[in-house]
């Protein structure tokens, strides 16, 4: 069992975020969840609030004391699920002007996984600049670009196929991966 940040922005998508937070729930993972003050509000317009029954712990954006801000604490990495730009350009820029933020910068300068989930497009100049920066200090950016040759019969299902990358990238176990999206084996 690993321990994984889980960081919800302002940005629509609230589903990508509780799906995560699930199937890293199912494959035994705790998660410790961050949500900003306009993800709050996202998350009750999109009625996606079961996400917190699926977290461990809920840290306040605000609260610089929380484990996570540390070096030291124990995570095995960080999601930001689904990413606004304007965190993402705090993120690029190392602002760490709050909890998710200075989470995110801990994982990078620890050298610990950190997916970053952009719910944006199209993109301008600035946005692929920042992604370009948290690419290059050891980000990896997912952006929420579903597939469909699994032919996907619910959203669910079609959230599952960024789950399943987000997760992936985080390092979860092959064979649980497998179990939330197929992947494309040549086959038709």
């Amino acid at each position: 069992m690993s321990r994984y940040v889980l960081g919800v922005t302002g940005a629509s998508g609230g589903i990508y975020a509780s799906r995560t937070a699930m199937h890293l729930q199912r494959c035994g993972h705790d998660v410790t969840l961050i949500v900003t003050h306009p993800g709050k509000q996202v998350l009750e317009y999109e009625g996606q609030n079961a996400l917190y029954d699926y977290c461990k712990d809920v840290c306040n954006v605000d609260d610089f004391f929380a484990e996570c801000a540390s070096g030291s604490a124990d995570y095995a990495g960080m999601a930001v699920v689904p990413c606004s730009m304007g965190t993402l350009g705090r993120i690029a820029n190392g602002t760490s002007d709050n909890l998710l933020v200075r989470a995110a910068d801990v994982c990078l300068k620890e050298r610990h996984s950190l997916v970053i989930v952009p719910r944006e497009m199209p993109y301008n100049l600035i946005h692929i600049e920042n992604m370009k920066r948290v690419t290059l200090a050891g980000a990896v950016v997912i952006p929420a670009s579903p597939q469909f040759y699994s032919k996907p019969a619910s959203i669910e299902e079609v959230v599952d196929t960024v789950v399943a990358k987000i997760l992936k990238h985080l390092g979860i176990d092959a064979s649980q991966v497998a179990t939330i999206a197929k992947s494309w084996n040549g086959e038709r």
